[in-house]
This record gives C-alpha cells, sequence and structure tokens, in this order.
C-alpha cells in the first residue's frame, strides 16, 4: 500500500497566518472546493468513488458554548459541506454522515438546521441519498442530570472483545476494577474492561460503507496532547460504557488519575463513583458535591483533575488504537483479520486549529493548514510537529510513530516531497492543555 500526508498551507508568510484572515476561507466557497479538490483528487479518482459507499465522519464532539466554538471546536460546516460536494461529484451510490458526540452534547445545537438544509439541497443536486445519524446509544445532562438510554437498539452495532490483543491489557489488573470514564457508571464499564476483556461498540455503519473518510479539526486534547486523524475514530463506538479514559487512583496504586498517592482524592474518586451509579436519581448531586469538595481540599495542582486530564494518562491513548485497531483490520462479524480491512482516509481542517484546553475548550490556532492522508499515525504526527510539541513526549504519537517505522510513508508539503524534521519550519507556538504545560516543549 502506499501511504501519503498531504499538506497544503494557506498562507504564504508569518503575517498571513493569523486568526482573522484565516477564518474568512471558511466563507470562501471556491476557495474551499478547490483545495480539497487538489488534495484528493490524486488519491481518490472518480472512479474509486463511483457507485461506492461513502462514510464521512466529522468531529461533533459538542455543541457551541462561546463564540470561537464555531471555528475552533469542530469541523467547520463549509469545511464539511465542501468535501461532501467534492465526493457527490464523483457520483458515489450513498453517503452517511455521523459521529457519536460526548453524552452532554445537544445534537441540534450541533448539526444545525442550516447545514441540514444545505446537506438536503445537495442530495438533491445531485440526486444521491445522504443520511445524517447521531450513533450515541446514551445521552445525559449533568447539569440537569437527565439521562436517556437505548437511543439506538442495539442491534445497530457490532461488539468487538479484543481480548489480550487490546492495548489496554498491559495496564489491566487481575480482580481490580480501576478503568473509569467521566459522568458513568464505574460497574458498566468493568463489563466491558478488565483483565483479558476489551469489549468495543461499534456501529454498523463502518462496515456497511466503502470509503471511511474523517474530517478531524486540528486541537489539543487534555488526555491525548492532541486530537486529529486518530483520536476522531473514537466516535465510530456508540456506546461510552466501552470507552475506558482513565484508571482510578494515583500513580502509586495502579492508576493513573494524578501522580502518588492521597487520601482526600482517592475519597473524592469513590464519591464520584457513587455519583455515576446514581445518575439519573436525586442522588447524583449530593454524591457529586461532595466528591467536588474533597477534590478541592487535597489541594490540586492546576495540571490534575479529577478526570486524568493529564500528561501522565496512560490509558485514553491505548484506547484510541484499539478503536484505530478495529477501523482498520475489523470484520462485521466482530472478529479482527490480519489483513487491512478498509483504506481510512483522514481530511484534516487545520485552517483554524484549536489549542489550550482542548477538545471541549480550545481557543483558535492560527494553523493554517489543510491535510489528506491515508496514515492516521503520520498524519497526527505531523500535526503535532506542526504545533510545536515534542511529539517523542505524546505517548499515542510515539507509539503511532514506532508502528510507522516499517512504512513507506511519502510526506508532501504545496506538492514538494519533505521530511518530516522539514514540518519544524512551519511549526508555531501552540498552547497545550493545561495538563500538559511544561512538558510539552
Amino acid at each position: 500500500m502506499n501511504y501519503f500526508v498531504k499538506l497544503k498551507t494557506v498562507f504564504s508568510s508569518t503575517s498571513e497566518r493569523n486568526i482573522e484572515r484565516l477564518k474568512h476561507f471558511y466563507s470562501d466557497n471556491n476557495f474551499l472546493l478547490s483545495v480539497i479538490h487538489e488534495l484528493m483528487a490524486p488519491h481518490l479518482p472518480d472512479e474509486t468513488i463511483k457507485n461506492k459507499r461513502v462514510f464521512l465522519k466529522p468531529n461533533w464532539v459538542l455543541h457551541n458554548r462561546k463564540e470561537t466554538d464555531e471555528i475552533c471546536m469542530r469541523t467547520d460546516d463549509k469545511f464539511l459541506l465542501a468535501a461532501l460536494e467534492i465526493i457527490l461529484q464523483k457520483n458515489p451510490s450513498r453517503i452517511l454522515i455521523g459521529d457519536a458526540p460526548i453524552q452532554g452534547c445537544d445534537w441540534d445545537k450541533t448539526v444545525r438546521e442550516p447545514l441540514k438544509v444545505a446537506i438536503s439541497a445537495l442530495s438533491q443536486k445531485y440526486q444521491v441519498p445522504i443520511t445524517i445519524k447521531d450513533f450515541r446509544r446514551v445521552t445525559f445532562n449533568p447539569s440537569s442530570n437527565n439521562l436517556v438510554k437505548e437511543r439506538n437498539p442495539l442491534s445497530d452495532y457490532v461488539i468487538f472483545d479484543l481480548g489480550n490483543e487490546s492495548y489496554l491489557e498491559p495496564i489491566s489488573h487481575d480482580g481490580r476494577n480501576l478503568f473509569r470514564v467521566v459522568d458513568y457508571d464505574p460497574d458498566r464499564l468493568a463489563e466491558s474492561h478488565r483483565s483479558g476483556v476489551h469489549k468495543y461498540c461499534i456501529t454498523k455503519e463502518l462496515f456497511e460503507n466503502d470509503i471511511v473518510i474523517s474530517l478531524p479539526k486540528v486541537k489539543t486534547h487534555q488526555k491525548t496532547g492532541i486530537t486529529n486523524a486518530l483520536k476522531i475514530l473514537v466516535g465510530v463506538n456508540g456506546d461510552k460504557d466501552y470507552l475506558p479514559h482513565h484508571r482510578r487512583g494515583g500513580t502509586g496504586s495502579g492508576g493513573d488519575c494524578y501522580p502518588g498517592n492521597n487520601i482526600l482524592r482517592k475519597w473524592s474518586e469513590i464519591l464520584i463513583d457513587q455519583a455515576n451509579r446514581n445518575r439519573g436519581k436525586s442522588q447524583y448531586k449530593f454524591w457529586t458535591n461532595l466528591s467536588s469538595k474533597l477534590w478541592r481540599l487535597s489541594f490540586p495542582a492546576e495540571e490534575y483533575s479529577l478526570d486524568a486530564a493529564w500528561y501522565g494518562n496512560d490509558t485514553t491513548w491505548r484506547m484510541v488504537l484499539d478503536l484505530n485497531k478495529i477501523a482498520e483490520y475489523g470484520k462485521a462479524d466482530g472478529t479482527i483479520s490480519n489483513t487491512v480491512q478498509r483504506e481510512i482516509y483522514s481530511l484534516s481542517d487545520g485552517i483554524i486549529g484549536g489549542q489550550g484546553n482542548g477538545p471541549l475548550r480550545p481557543e483558535p490556532l492560527s494553523l493554517g493548514v489543510v491535510c489528506f492522508s491515508n496514515h492516521s499515525g503520520m498524519t497526527d504526527n505531523v500535526m503535532g510537529t506542526l504545533m510545536g510539541f515534542d511529539i517523542n513526549k505524546i505517548p499515542l504519537l510515539k507509539f503511532a510513530s514506532e508502528q510507522s517505522n516499517d512504512k513507506k510513508i511519502d510526506i508532501f508539503l504545496n506538492d514538494k516531497k519533505i521530511g518530516l524534521e522539514e514540518i519544524k519550519k512551519y511549526s508555531i507556538k501552540t498552547n497545550p492543555p493545561p495538563g500538559w504545560v511544561n512538558y510539552l516543549s
């Protein structure tokens, strides 16, 4: 297989690399169509797409909560529409656009009416059916304590058990239920992840389409350092009860939530577990508030939080790699093949990226690039380098780099073939998440 990472910059000088200028590119449909066509055309010719079923996976992690979220938190709507039109011009048989945002995401504020209308208009124009789908089985609003289960039937998913082949197995502990995900019942998670058992709940849509193209927004991430082509595939898992994000406890007791040991933090974790067992019930807020008070009484440094949003998180990156393995090698019967089952493409929206407290509270980053690739690991290494980070300090990227050593991967910048080291000439200073400050430089 010929692997490639192809980048296009939308600036020609440092002075042009500013938010005010870059954000106008999202309003220039002809520009977006031209850039995306230029990047895709050599690798996805018309005959590759014609009469095929295409799955587009945007980053729809959360609805806007502040004005700048529009340009730096999610895949931009107009970027998505331009990519969609380029695909439609190649005459596919159908297109699915779907994601599984966080449980508190308001879907209608994320996939807004103007976007739905525009997608419908394109569907009619090209006479190709387009479906938009929310893959979540469960939603929960912690503020209102509103829990909704079984939004989609389990029959819409394929359950994979990677068992001992999971990247999580080396940090699993016999008889100890340590895996956690914020705002989810730890007992449910223990049914899916423990020593020798590592299950994921994958939408059937992944296996019912011929071509998969993700459209990530390039951002920093609290738990994995950055999020882009690798992390975006977490959205094919429809139930967060199958997604461990950290391990309870400090590093001194087999966890990765914070360094060392701390009795107040330990009890804070015990109480938040109790709260999560009572989601949707009146006791939920009582246990949550008590947990929060104990955590504050432990006087944690800014880089430590109850959801393990720091560089010591040794769980999330492993879960991400598990999901990428399933996406690439998984079969519709829930087994893993020895050979690649589908090629995963990514079209990264890095015109304006996200920095700081990503992925949910990012600030705009004047990255100024669009990227198309069929190798997620190298794509993220390139993006991490562009963001000025030491990729060897980010476990997700370091491991992806090691996996790439035996592959020939061509990197192109503005049609010129270059090496990863040359990307550093175009790097920009990026503010890392609070839990990664003073670590990535």
